[in-house]
């Protein structure tokens, strides 16, 4: 456990600037330089929250392969990008790395407007081997020659696009080294000191040519010359399998390296020096520990995965609200409450059990729980598939993740109208995890499809409501709501099932309406008790639902009040607002002004959620300044 961070004397690390400095460095050096980044990652993001675990364990890796490797003309593509803090350490970023996260600092992922040495904007698993192959490509349409390696781990091989992206470059026969970093496993015994000579040795230049030449001797033999090939091919995969899990890569036409142990750097910088001249596609195992050199998060890699600010002395967060439920834990509780009266009631999650709060669902009904890893759209036909045969699957997956299972909700579960619930979490504005993750677009990518319901509760009382409803209308339905804490509200003892299509009036007024979706609903209510003070009467509705509209309430409002601000966190383009207009247009109502306030078309960067929200007007400010604006 690293202690005293503020005080901690960056000997080494004080000289680094750029992946040329490294290159200078002795073995002794290189080991201390480790210990001074992982100091620096631990005491950064205690104070901006961030993904630790995963960043730990890679810095013997990230150093290890910005030493072998020319970079950044030989390109390293990350595949998620929360293992890459030491690699943005190393490459430029040291003294602007306090700024992680933080509005106008640097992302806490790699992007390649921040250093060129960031070959692809990353964020979501599974890219990492189809980006780098698309760079081999390049190089070979161009005719340069390059070293391109794709970093993929930390869960990321389950994707499905990870094993397309296998099965086409091993194919291929280019150039092409991917590094597996597999921290889920303990270290086997075939892993260490021993191993790592063996594997040196065996990607050695002289074994290498030596396996070479006896392969063309042996095809040299009339007529039995291809058999013998075949048959001492297969001895050494047979012996080859019984001693490393390669087999899988070998026959998809990798050379398979390892398994080698992720925190050796000799060993590591050896192998990766001989595996760099290797032709054809090469897969190297590498085995790291998630959190290496923390002690907290070493013992609890999940809760240390992606953290908030927390006490680098001793482990915890610095918690804000204390007392109010966050809407990922309700949500967890109520689907346990649901499911103890119903037994159709299962539960689906993509790899983020604690994260969607499905930990509680799991301990109590661990035959009803299924993880299927990061492949979300597995989750979801998997979720049809139940749906069919009487279930009621409720599919937690984070909102920005959900899209890459559109045509999955679409083709198989809307299409068939199956009672699938998807539970959106993180809508809407996420924060400080940037644009790769803010859940700003669910809005548009679901109400354009054809029986699915879509609701949004303005707090965690009325999550509980909704997903009472969700289990029970038997149709597909989406319920979104926010990362963080609830309103702070008092929940109801009694669960209610709430009118498909139907909002309701939290205030009366009769200058404007407000039309609220979500997490806006309190602010915007705030901000018409404010301006009621000064005489300024603003009518309040909660929609509830985007799809379908409560159209009856939402068009006579209109047509009475004549003046309708919508406030949605969704981008505009198809949102709640677009909602509101397509339904004033389809009732041919004329002379009713509208103002939307949502995100406009552009990508959200990393920032706080009240920051972003107070920049893009939806805070109790920003809807007041819109209504002024109308009036």
């Amino acid at each position: 456990m690293v202690k005293q961070l503020e005080t901690v004397n960056y000997s080494v690390l004080s000289n680094i600037n750029y992946p040329a400095d490294i290159r200078k460095l002795n073995n002794a050096e290189l080991g201390k330089l480790a210990q001074e980044i992982r100091s620096l990652i631990i005491s950064t993001v205690a104070a901006t929250g961030g993904h630790l675990a995963s960043s730990l364990g890679t810095v013997e890796l990230t150093l290890a392969l910005h030493y072998v490797f020319n970079t950044p003309q030989d390109r390293i593509v990350w595949d998620v990008g929360h293992q890459a803090y030491a690699h943005k350490i190393i490459t430029g970023r040291k003294g602007i790395f306090a700024s992680l996260r933080t509005k106008g600092g640097i992302s806490g992922f790699p992007r390649r407007d921040e250093s060129p040495y960031d070959a692809f904007n990353v964020g979501h698993s599974g890219t990492s081997i189809s980006a780098a192959a698309g760079f081999v490509e390049a190089d070979c349409l161009k005719g340069i020659s390059r070293k391109i390696v794709a970093v993929i781990g930390d869960g990321s091989m389950t994707t499905g696009m990870a094993f397309e992206g296998l099965n086409w470059t091993g194919d291929r026969k280019k150039n092409l080294i991917i590094v597996l970093n597999d921290n889920e496993m303990s270290i086997s015994p075939n892993v260490g000191a021993l191993s790592s000579y063996l594997n040196r040795v065996m990607t050695g230049h002289t074994v290498t040519k030596f396996k070479a030449d006896i392969k063309k001797f042996l095809k040299g033999i009339p007529g039995i010359g291809e058999q013998i090939v075949k048959l001492s091919k297969q001895i050494e995969e047979s012996l080859k399998t019984f001693v490393v899990p390669g087999a899988l890569f070998e026959e998809l036409g990798f050379t398979y390296v390892g398994p080698l142990d992720g925190h050796t750097l000799e060993h590591l910088i050896a192998n990766l020096e001989n595996i760099k001249d290797l032709s054809g596609p090469v897969l190297v195992h590498i085995i790291t520990k998630k959190g290496k050199g923390y002690k907290f998060a070493e013992e609890k890699p999940l809760t240390y995965h992606g953290i908030s600010s927390f006490n680098a002395e001793t482990g915890q967060p610095l918690s804000s609200s204390p007392g109010i439920p966050s809407y990922t834990d309700l949500f967890g509780k109520t689907i346990v409450r649901l499911a103890r009266n119903d037994s159709r009631i299962v539960a689906i999650t993509a790899a983020m059990c604690d994260g969607t709060g499905l930990d509680h669902f799991c301990q109590e009904f661990p035959q009803r729980f299924y993880d299927v890893g990061i492949a979300e759209q597995h989750a979801v036909t998997f979720a049809a598939g139940l749906a069919i045969e009487g279930f009621i699957p409720v599919v937690a997956i984070y909102s920005t993740f959900l899209q890459r299972a559109y045509d999955q909700i679409l083709h198989d579960v809307c299409l068939q109208n199956l009672p699938v619930v998807f539970a959106l979490d993180r809508a809407g504005i996420v924060g400080e995890d940037g644009a790769t993750h803010q859940g700003l677009f669910d809005y548009s990518y679901l109400r354009s499809i054809p029986n699915i319901i879509v609701m949004s509760p303005k707090d965690e009382n009325e999550l509980q409501h909704m997903l009472k409803t969700a289990v029970n209308c038997r149709r597909p339905v989406a319920v979104r709501y926010p990362r963080g804490k609830g309103a702070g509200v008092s929940l109801d003892d009694e669960l209610q099932t709430l009118a498909i299509g139907k909002g309701e009036i939290l205030r009366e007024g009769t200058d404007l309406a407000v039309f609220a979706a979500g997490v806006t609903v309190h602010p915007a209510l705030a901000a018409a008790e404010r301006l009621a003070r000064e005489g300024v009467n603003i009518k309040v509705i909660n929609a509830r639902f985007v799809k379908p509209l409560d159209v009856e309430l939402l068009a006579q409002t209109a047509a009475d009040i004549k003046k309708v601000v919508t406030v949605e966190e969704n981008i505009l383009q198809g949102g709640f607002g677009s909602a509101v207009l397509e339904m004033l247009a389809e009732k041919n109502m004329t002379g009713v002004q509208v103002k939307r306030l949502g995100i406009p078309d552009e990508f959200v960067e990393h920032a706080t959620q009240a920051q972003l929200r107070k920049q893009y007007g939806l805070d109790e400010d920003g809807i007041i300044r819109a209504i002024r604006e109308m009036l």
